[in-house]
């Protein structure tokens, strides 16, 4: 009985023990000023927005949160790859064949299980202070937008193989996709599509089946960012120079 209770003590301190070793490289130590800055953007939005007597609902928290979620996912995964350069650890990963891959998946893993929990949390305090929703509901829609987001940021890192590049095309590419919103604010394909903000004459039905074609979009088209992310992997010598 103490040898299983010692294991299970000795397995769950190496967990915690790992956990906290690939966050401090996901983040790069920087983590409580992403969140930080994630915070204050939140809280100025509401903010604002109350003062200017906004109509504050569901569709505005949606949309208040996207941005917060994509601070927090910003570093990341688009300065992994160089994170790892820059700390000389690249060259041990692609020398142990097939370990990069599971590297960089229990990090990515980990990342948007981390979102996830401050996304709770965010809604939690939004229901608290601004409009009574479900923390758990709101949090899960925004995990789509900000995985599709994610792992194209994810893969353009891994072809560009630099950080402040990778961030120069994803900033490009969001502000591009903000000026088609208007185009396609009602087709399935609008990244930034938010559920709860129905078009006036819309059935309800009919914005279900919207919404449901473009979560359906955005997994799909986030995990084939992830496997071209990880083909790219591949080529070793792409990023060992």
């Amino acid at each position: 009985m103490k040898i299983t209770v010692q294991k299970i003590s000795n397995s769950r301190n190496l967990i915690f023990m790992m956990i906290k070793y690939n966050m401090k490289i996901i983040f790069a130590n920087r983590f409580i000023w992403f969140f930080l800055v994630a915070f204050l953007v939140f809280v100025g939005i509401s903010v604002i927005a109350v003062f200017d007597n906004n109509n504050i609902g569901k569709s505005f928290i949606y949309g208040s949160l996207i941005l917060p979620g994509f601070l927090l996912l910003f570093y990341p995964t688009v300065f992994g790859i160089q994170n790892d350069e820059d700390a000389r650890v690249l060259e041990i990963l692609f020398g142990i064949p097939d370990y990069r891959y599971k590297v960089w998946l229990v990090r990515l893993v980990m990342t948007f299980l981390f979102l996830y929990l401050i996304m709770i949390f965010f809604s939690w305090l939004a229901s608290v202070g601004l409009y009574r929703i479900n923390v758990f509901e709101m949090a899960g829609q925004l995990m789509f937008p900000l995985f599709f987001i994610g792992m194209h940021a994810f893969m353009l890192s891994t072809m560009i193989k630099n950080g402040n590049g990778t961030a120069v095309v994803v900033v490009l590419i969001g502000i591009a996709l903000l000026i088609l919103q208007g185009l396609i604010y009602r087709s399935m394909w609008n990244v930034f599509h938010n559920p709860f903000n129905i078009p006036g004459g819309m059935n309800d039905v009919i914005w279900q089946g919207v919404t449901l074609k473009n979560r359906l979009f955005l997994v799909n088209g986030g995990i084939l960012f992830l496997l071209m992310g990880m083909f790219k992997l591949q080529k070793r010598e792409k990023f060992i120079k």
